[in-house]
């Protein structure tokens, strides 16, 4: 993908487009449904599950995980909303985003700052009224401004941004966390290293793939700066390391099996392989595979602890 594909210009949002009558209604509620990306979403829910379920309560509490489900649903869907309204002008001079509702002229951009606001607010008192334990309502209300208040905007700036935007992106699992049982301890902090540290080389990933794209909408990504891709694959592989070290530190802190160690490190040399390929040569090719082979280990990793926390349970 070549700068110089585009046509010159700054980037611009698209004017309104006209409907078919009979596909108005449909065709605005999947735009609306797209502003949240919902993908990102399911990501977002699973971890959330994941983190509660790993709590170490005397049981599940269903409710509360229902309410901090519904209540991270619609601040993470307000959040995706206000980001895409924030990023109007560099999606539209994306070719990867420049079909979005906005930037595409299918909704205006007065119709999702209030669609995101009214989701964010909804979310946000949601968490404050029915979830009983503060630190889930703080640790929601920070994640979703530090994403769009902080991370978003640095995306102009510095390429910083990567590690920046890690940071609300890792909190879920701890939100799910604290949700059951009201407290932080090193086992809530395994989950956010583990989500952080993973972050970095997927993202980077894709960053890479879209290299081009992202320095034409004047967003400050590593690959953009790092033509050969030394430092991109230095970080990839210094992050790969980290998620692997702190991956088996149950082994030593917590009463983790054996079969735990060997399944972490399995799924930690896996994706490692991958890394390490493109760290010999970057390339597209390449940096596709370390963004799909993660999409393997997070879930793998994640359901690797939920296994070892049902195993411990029948045992007792």
């Amino acid at each position: 993908m070549k700068t110089a594909a585009y046509a010159a210009g700054p980037p611009r949002v698209a004017g309104p487009v006209a409907y078919a009558p009979g596909s108005l209604v449909r065709s605005r509620w999947l735009d609306f449904l797209e502003l949240t990306k919902p993908r990102i979403s399911v990501m977002v829910l699973f971890t959330v599950a994941i983190g509660a379920m790993l709590a170490p309560s005397a049981g599940l509490d269903g409710m509360q995980l229902l309410h901090a489900l519904i209540g991270t649903a619609l601040t993470a869907a307000g959040a995706s909303a206000l980001n895409q309204w924030l990023e109007r002008r560099t999606d539209g001079a994306m070719r990867r985003t420049e079909n979005r509702p906005l930037p595409a002229g299918r909704l205006s951009a007065t119709e999702v700052l209030t669609f995101g606001t009214f989701l964010s607010a909804l979310g946000l008192g949601y968490m404050f009224l029915l979830v009983t334990h503060p630190w889930a309502v703080g640790l929601t209300a920070l994640t979703h401004l530090s994403y769009v208040f902080v991370y978003t905007p640095l995306k102009r700036k510095t390429t910083l941004n990567t590690l920046i935007g890690a940071v609300p992106g890792a909190l879920p699992p701890v939100i799910g966390w604290t949700a059951m049982t009201g407290t932080l301890d090193a086992q809530a902090g395994i989950l956010f290293l583990i989500v952080f540290f993973w972050q970095v080389p997927h993202f980077l990933a894709i960053a890479w793939m879209y290299r081009a794209d992202y320095a034409h909408a004047g967003l400050k990504m590593l690959p953009g700066v790092d033509p050969d891709g030394t430092t991109t694959a230095r970080q990839m592989l210094i992050y790969t390391l980290a998620l692997i070290g702190v991956s088996v530190t149950p082994l030593f802190i917590t009463e983790a099996s054996p079969m735990f160690g060997f399944g972490a490190l399995g799924l930690g040399v896996f994706f490692l392989r991958f890394v390490w390929a493109f760290a010999l040569q970057p390339g597209d090719a390449r940096a596709r595979r370390v963004m799909q082979a993660s999409l393997i280990y997070l879930p793998g990793i994640l359901g690797l602890f939920l296994l070892e926390r049902w195993m411990r349970f029948l045992i007792g």
